[in-house]
């Protein structure tokens, strides 16, 4: 009957045929601890004697198996009968694959939590993300709220350094993620690439300050302005804007534009802008016209801090 290449059991574990099943067991915690692969990383020798050691283990360590093995040993009614999984589950091309029914011994081998993932690392590595990376942009104000196409170069410490186009989309501020799908890590053992988080740092402008997707800005107006009334230019993130400014206002009050503020970067809605105004009041007068505002007083006497008051 034409036998296999492959090595006798009893010899693989070093015992001899009519070895008892302690000291079965004695010989394969020995190899194993010898050959596991969590004990020679990278050594595909020690790993296929582990292989072996193991296949021969789980056959003789089973009154039944052992019972056939030494009937037929390694003959071509033996690869007939058990080529494959044979009847307990253990997978023979593939003996990492059956590791859970050796969990107790590796414990015994390895010991507690060592054991148990010493055992888990036998199987085969399922596919694996591979790690997220982070990139962190500056960007102009202006380019926050409208948004930008621009060229990056992404470090990377397992491949080379990834030079990207990227859309940086309009609405972003300090602090916000733009997710680039595929464009972290390559992944382990067949599994995806990670994803590329850009953080956003936006730089100031400087007279627009941004409250969330609301913008805010101060522009001076004339006192004749602030008493007549007029129609002004404020400038927006889209333009000059035409503003109305009733008659008789106030230093400091406020005015809103609908619709005139940052775009929300989930949805086609945009928040407002908000315009204070602020009186300017002329500096170097001539003689006319202090006499003019003298006269104009008179006509219109008024006490502005009337209702300011403490009660004695």
């Amino acid at each position: 009957m034409a036998t296999t290449t492959k090595k006798d059991y009893y010899e693989l574990l070093g015992v001899k045929r009519d070895a008892s099943d302690a000291e079965i067991k004695k010989a394969y915690k020995r190899l194993a601890r010898k050959y596991h692969p969590d004990v020679n990383p990278n050594d595909k020798t020690a790993e296929e004697k582990f292989k072996e050691i193991s296949e021969a283990y789980h056959v003789l360590s089973n009154k039944d198996l052992r019972k056939k093995y030494d009937q037929f040993g390694h003959s071509s009614r033996w690869s007939q009968e058990f080529s494959g999984f044979d009847s307990s589950g253990f997978d023979f091309k593939n003996p990492f694959s059956s590791s859970e029914g050796f969990g107790s011994i590796f414990e015994e081998i390895f010991g507690g939590a060592a054991g148990a993932q010493a055992r888990t690392r036998t199987k085969p590595r399922a596919p694996m993300k591979g790690r997220d990376l982070q990139y962190s942009m500056e960007i102009g104000f202006m380019d926050a709220v409208k948004g930008i196409s621009t060229n990056i170069t992404v470090n990377s410490a397992s491949s080379n350094n990834q030079r990207l186009r990227v859309k940086i989309p309009a609405g972003v501020d300090s602090g916000s993620n733009v997710r680039l799908a595929g464009k972290g890590e390559p992944g382990a053992y067949g599994g995806p690439h990670g994803d590329l988080y850009i953080i956003t740092k936006v730089r100031p402008h400087p007279f627009f300050e941004r409250k969330g997707d609301n913008l805010y800005v101060d522009i001076p107006i004339t006192l004749g302005e602030a008493v007549f009334g007029a129609k002004i230019e404020v400038p927006t993130i889209d333009g000059n804007s035409l503003m109305k400014i009733p008659p008789g206002t106030q230093n400091g009050q406020k005015f809103r534009l609908y619709g005139k503020g940052v775009p929300y970067m989930k949805g086609d809605r945009r928040g407002d802008q908000y315009v204070t105004v602020k009186v300017s009041i002329p500096k170097n007068l001539d003689e006319n016209s202090k006499e003019l505002l003298k006269q104009f007083e008179n006509l219109n006497p008024e006490n502005p801090r009337e209702h300011i008051k403490v009660s004695p």
